[in-house]
């Protein structure tokens, strides 16, 4: 399965369970351990872990068998381990304080030590 058809499955997925402001992040630019990194927001703990199961069992129904699944016990932040694709299924107020978004989006410029010592 290409990584086209494994984020359109996601997306379904998330989106069957009234996931809100869902981004797809490609992150084949910047690390090799995964392609895409899914984020969305749910609006309760009950909702995340039910996103999540969503797009589990939607993977296991296209024959892809997930890696993990972590944080069901709160439910304030579930990832889903794809493999090739990361979902970060998130309460609001958690995902506006790790920003994932913005970390991943965001290049850093490249910098080097300088010795101002004097100067």
């Amino acid at each position: 399965m290409n990584i086209s058809d494994l984020e359109q499955i996601v997306i379904n997925a998330l989106e069957d369970i009234k996931a809100r402001d869902i981004e797809v992040i490609d992150t084949s630019r910047l690390t090799s351990q995964f392609e895409r990194i899914i984020v969305a927001s749910g609006d309760s703990g009950r909702q995340t872990r039910a996103l999540a199961h969503n797009v589990l069992d939607r993977a296991y129904s296209a024959g892809i068998k997930p890696l993990g699944i972590e944080g069901e016990e709160n439910g304030e932040w579930v990832l889903v381990d794809l493999g090739e694709i990361v979902v970060h299924v998130m309460q609001p107020a958690i995902r506006a304080y790790y920003r994932l978004e913005e970390l991943w989006t965001t290049a850093l410029p490249h910098r080097t030590a300088t010795n101002t010592a004097g100067a």
